[in-house]
């Protein structure tokens, strides 16, 4: 049996304009000081796959427009919201006095292993991604409701941010929606 791969114009997919109507995921993504254009471009395309409701790009994260971000994005700065803010703190103090549930997603010496992390499917959540070298900054660990880890079993300590941010939100994406 022959498996014909499908057109993009097969695909069914919902336009810009449709996406910012359609309910959300109740997820939002926070970036820490990332330094890699191609990475907040991946993370885009990765929050408007899952339906993300918001991304914040603190710190040294670049903001759309720009070239390199767009490269990785194919368009989705267009349809995920997002807002810049220059402390991390405050977006995490901001969405926690909102009710939010703010984790990071990080290795620390308290941290819950992403299989065993459970969902409340009424609770909005917010996951935080650091920098791809010294992680998420130290008062954003102590300041988060929970901290997360991505078990890995091999040689290395880390994923790429933009990987991590794949595995994490399908994991939030499946259980919220299940």
């Amino acid at each position: 049996m022959q498996n014909r791969k499908l057109k993009n114009s097969e695909l069914e997919r919902i336009s810009p304009s449709e996406f910012k109507e359609v309910e959300k995921t109740p997820l939002i993504i926070i970036l820490d000081n990332i330094r890699s254009l191609n990475n907040i471009g991946s993370v885009f395309r990765t929050a408007d796959a899952f339906l993300v409701k918001k991304i914040y790009l603190c710190g040294i994260t670049a903001k759309p427009p720009h070239k390199d971000i767009q490269k990785t994005a194919l368009g989705a700065t267009d349809s995920v919201a997002w807002e810049y803010a220059e402390k991390t703190m405050d977006v995490v103090k901001k969405l926690q006095e909102e009710g939010v549930f703010v984790a990071s997603i990080e290795q620390a010496e308290l941290t819950v292993s992403l299989e065993d992390f459970s969902l409340q499917k009424e609770m909005t959540y917010a996951v935080v991604f650091g920098n791809e070298v010294k992680g998420v900054q130290q008062e954003v660990v102590s300041a988060s409701d929970a901290v997360i880890e991505i078990p890995q079993y091999g040689t290395k300590h880390s994923l790429n941010i933009s990987v991590s941010v794949g595995v994490v939100v399908w994991d939030f994406f499946s259980k919220l929606t299940q």
